[in-house]
């Protein structure tokens, strides 16, 4: 890990799992195939889908600050979706699977999978989605801004 991703990601020093199976005892069996193995959850069935509740959204796995929820946005897409994601928290990947060319995007800190970029879709005015499993984040309430 870099000097700029540790500080970039809350200075943390805790040691990460560095074994699939020190990570499964960390997580539960859907979060490890969502967040280890890059899965995706079903639409519309994660718990921050429909969610206004102001705050931070962290990693499930290792906790960094991700999305702040002023830029989270009602995409009617299936999975919680924000307009960008807090300065070096994030890294994006090219991702050639299922027969097409997406960006995923994972923690800069522990390099879990948290979903994918999309542009170009006017949805926006900053023009980007970033689709996000509810299952690689967990909410933070009261520390961010109100969404939009």
């Amino acid at each position: 890990m870099t000097d700029d991703v540790a500080h970039n990601t809350n200075d943390r020093t805790d040691e990460l799992p560095r074994t699939d199976d020190e990570w499964r005892a960390k997580l539960s069996p859907a979060e490890f195939r969502v967040l280890r193995r890059a899965g995706t959850e079903a639409p519309w069935t994660g718990e921050y889908v429909d969610t206004k509740t102001q705050g931070v959204y962290h990693c499930r796995a290792c906790g960094a600050k991700l999305f702040d929820s002023v830029t989270k946005f009602d995409s009617h897409c299936g999975w919680p979706s924000f307009t960008d994601y807090l300065p070096g928290s994030v890294i994006e990947i090219e991702d050639r699977s299922l027969g097409m060319v997406r960006t995923e995007i994972r923690c800069a800190r522990c390099d879990s999978h948290l979903g994918h970029v999309f542009r170009g879709e006017m949805m926006t005015p900053e023009n980007t989605r970033h689709c996000v499993n509810s299952i690689s984040i967990r909410l933070e309430p009261g520390s961010g801004s109100p969404p939009s």
